[in-house]
């Protein structure tokens, strides 16, 4: 079995699951870590759908509620809520036809890991895509 924090994974998730992030818990407190990972994802590229129940706009991208929401296509959800709250995350992921799955710094849900990798999705938890970025 491949680990949860596999470095090969989170390269792959970088490079070729597409540009289109949705940051899970991303609001326009810029003292929190998903203002600031968003920042460095946006430098390097990647288009960040902010996601939160405020639904702002953040970062000059339009927020929405829930991934339900979007209407368009994501292809990396990237998790900023509490592991007791990130395995739902997960699977709304899933049902959204993402293509990967990050769980930020501390962020662990084995079983979610579990199904979301038998669904299809890469998936690295407890790692953090501004960290990974500027090495590749």
């Amino acid at each position: 079995m491949t680990s949860y924090r596999d470095q090969a994974t989170a390269r792959e998730i970088l490079t070729t699951s597409g540009d289109t992030w949705a940051v899970v818990g991303l609001s326009s407190n810029t003292r929190r870590a998903a203002y600031g990972v968003a920042q460095v994802l946006q430098r390097f590229g990647k288009r960040v759908v902010p996601v939160h129940p405020k639904a702002e706009t953040v970062l000059g991208e339009q927020g929405y509620a829930s991934l339900a929401d979007i209407p368009f296509p994501v292809d990396v959800v990237d998790v900023f809520v509490r592991s007791d709250l990130a395995g739902q995350v997960a699977d709304e992921a899933v049902a959204a036809g993402a293509a990967a799955v990050w769980f930020q710094l501390d962020v662990i849900d084995e079983a979610a890991y579990q199904r979301t990798t038998a669904a299809g999705l890469r998936m690295v938890m407890d790692r953090c895509p501004a960290i990974e970025i500027p090495l590749l």
